[in-house]
């Protein structure tokens, strides 16, 4: 993957909209509908070819199939970046029961103050806070209907990975979109084991277990997709998000001593894998809350640097993080290492200007240099705003990144 040498190059973190007819099949699929398969597979290449095309036209550099195989079947969903893996694990379920309220954890509930233990969704304190505006349907707070609002996945039985073929589909789906826009090279979004482990667990003894099962099973789509010649992104929110979800807020240290056993496993799923084809994608969550008790990135900064990777992803343009590009002016980035901060949020239906998207990426230019900065997005903007705001967006973000380039380049 190309660094900034003589410009800022830009990309974003996954989802991208999805046309209405691939929506509307892949409802179909997620409630075990008839649906022609055949039919189903040459919609979805033509949606990727059309796609990478549209990410070239809008001026991304580097360009992703818009994770069109992780199934979404509506039109915002939350959710698909992680509930895609579901159809590709065996030993795991699906309940007719609503996501939120499941156990996420063996031992959920700290059980002493400052601990920490994972609870469920609506153990997050931001949510305990602000539960007039999360349950009201028309604040902009409340969830969308979706995938995860009605079923829940449950671990029973040994976890071995299946989705070879999905995953070769996706694959040859990008490399065919690739190719027709005389693109040399995409990347591919797979979600890290920690974020894939917070599963309700009936099988394993411990969250332990059930993490490096995960991480075993994960590891032949990583290695597929790396061995395919493509990028490999690790979608990992747990890293961050997790700190949130328990009734009482931990100490940091605690958090620390709960999140770094989930690098070491993620360390262990990518284990000889080359560095420089892995981008690592850390984020706060992509529902539009709040985040009053989010993890200042200050104390997740040495966490996500123990990750074996070459390019860290993170947001750093929605309000409640955006002031973290100071972190960059104290902690140094290692050399070798690419930042792809967030310039561009998902959280907001109001476009960047330019002009704010180029003064972001020249803070972060300026603390660990040029070369080192990739203009990125938020989080993923597919089922998150509107399709003709994410394409804004997009173009908003490329053409922050030419003023940006003029200014740090003359």
């Amino acid at each position: 993957m190309a660094n900034s040498t003589d410009r800022i190059l830009t990309t974003h973190v996954g989802s991208l909209p999805r046309p209405q007819r691939l929506i509307e099949l892949n409802h179909r699929r997620l409630m075990e509908e008839t649906v022609d398969e055949a039919v189903f597979a040459r919609e979805l290449k033509d949606a990727v070819a059309d796609l990478v095309r549209h990410q070239q036209e809008a001026g991304i550099d580097l360009v992703n199939d818009g994770e069109f195989g992780h199934t979404m079947g509506y039109n915002y969903d939350y959710g698909s970046w992680w509930s895609y893996v579901i159809r590709r694990l065996d030993g795991v379920e699906v309940d007719q029961l609503e996501l939120w309220e499941r156990p996420m954890s063996t031992n959920p509930g700290a059980t002493k103050p400052g601990e920490f233990a994972l609870g469920t969704f609506m153990d997050r304190r931001d949510w305990t806070a602000f539960g007039e505006a999360y349950a009201d349907p028309h604040s902009g707070c409340a969830l969308p209907e979706q995938y995860l609002s009605h079923h829940s996945p449950v671990v029973r039985g040994p976890i071995s990975y299946s989705g070879h073929e999905e995953l070769a589909r996706d694959i040859d789906n990008l490399k065919a979109g690739l190719a027709a826009a005389g693109i040399e090279e995409g990347w591919m979004n797979s979600v890290a084991p920690a974020s894939c482990a917070r599963f309700s667990n009936e099988h394993y003894a411990t969250d332990e277990e059930l993490l490096y099962a995960c991480a075993d099973a994960m590891r032949e789509e990583y290695k597929a997709i790396v061995d395919a010649g493509l990028i490999l992104q690790l979608d990992d929110p747990a890293i961050a998000e997790n700190w949130d979800q328990s009734r009482e807020e931990p100490s940091v240290d605690a958090y620390k001593r709960y999140t770094l056993p989930r690098i070491e496993a993620l360390n262990h799923a990518i284990r000889g894998l080359p560095e420089d084809r892995i981008r690592f994608h850390l984020c706060w969550g992509s529902w539009h809350g709040p985040h009053f008790t989010d993890l200042p990135m200050d104390d997740l900064v040495d966490v996500m640097l123990a990750v074996n990777a070459k390019y860290y992803s993170f947001e750093a343009a929605n309000v409640r993080h955006e002031h973290e590009w100071r972190v960059w002016k104290d902690v140094k980035l290692p050399d070798g290492k690419v930042i792809l901060p967030g310039v561009v949020s998902h959280a907001t239906n109001v476009i960047e200007h330019p002009q704010v998207v180029a003064d972001r990426i020249v803070r972060f230019a300026e603390s660990v240099g040029r070369e080192n900065v990739i203009a990125s997005t938020d989080c993923g903007l597919g089922g998150r705003v509107h399709p003709q705001l994410a394409w804004a967006k997009l173009e908003a973000l490329a053409q922050g990144a030419q003023l940006a380039t003029k200014q740090l380049w003359g």
